[in-house]
């Protein structure tokens, strides 16, 4: 244990990538719930991931605008083919989502298969390096996210699939090169679940401060045991959604 290495120049940019994937995650999160479709985070956040490998892979460029418009390109591409199955072969959404998954982790796997650092890689991918998020590259994510809140409360009802996928699929592809897309899905799913018995802005709410503790006790154990920190963050968000979710059904 070592609290002296708590340094909040490294710890504030990180609270702040964790309080905007869940600016966004949250609400959704309740939609993905309500839809029946729970793992197409993770396919989403798969394919945004293969997107970024595959620029780096065929271009050599692992930052800037070529890959966060592969990113984008591939999850939109993703969303569209799961917006038509889901119109016709709504029956066999999920299992098509899960195949989805499979097929982009897979090829990942296949494209790194010559990396000599293809294994880290894949591990920062999927666990996330939050820590390593800065004040300035935050901000275009902070405008991409605000901008998404706003298309999403204002239309997402109204708008029905087309929205919710486009939606989703932008903040999925921000959310997971900030966080990974274990902490992605753990923050799409788990106060979404822990708060299903409560409804309206009440159950919002409560998502958004069980998110908010989450990401905040997370990162300070993950400081100060030297943890990985996406995984520590996703442990503690299980436990505390356990430990809400039973106080709420006690309500």
């Amino acid at each position: 244990m070592n609290i002296e290495i708590l340094d909040w120049t490294i710890i504030g940019p990180a609270l702040l990538a964790g309080l905007l994937v869940i600016s966004t995650h949250v609400p959704m999160g309740q939609e993905v719930l309500k839809r029946g479709i729970i793992f197409i985070d993770l396919a989403i956040a798969q394919v945004a991931g293969l997107g970024v490998i595959a620029a780096d892979t065929l271009v050599g460029e692992t930052e800037g605008i070529t890959v966060q418009i592969a990113a984008v390109s591939a999850a939109l591409l993703a969303a569209a083919g799961l917006h038509w199955t889901e119109k016709h072969w709504s029956e066999y959404q999920e299992p098509l989502i899960g195949i989805l998954f499979v097929l982009a982790a897979t090829g990942s796997i296949l494209l790194l298969a010559e990396n000599p650092h293809g294994g880290e890689y894949l591990k920062e991918l999927l666990v996330g390096q939050i820590l390593w998020s800065t004040w300035s590259s935050l901000i275009p994510t902070a405008l991409l996210y605000a901008v998404l809140l706003v298309v999403w409360f204002a239309f997402h009802n109204k708008g029905g699939r087309i929205i919710f996928y486009i939606t989703f699929s932008f903040a999925v592809t921000a959310s997971v090169q900030l966080v990974g897309v274990y902490l992605v899905f753990a923050s799409l799913i788990i106060p979404a679940l822990s708060t299903t018995r409560l409804s309206g802005n009440k159950r919002l709410w409560t998502g958004y401060i069980l998110g908010i503790m989450s990401y905040f006790t997370g990162i300070l154990l993950s400081s100060i045991f030297d943890l990985p920190t996406g995984a520590v963050i996703v442990w503690t968000m299980a436990i505390l959604g356990i430990i809400s979710g039973t106080l709420i059904r006690k309500i």
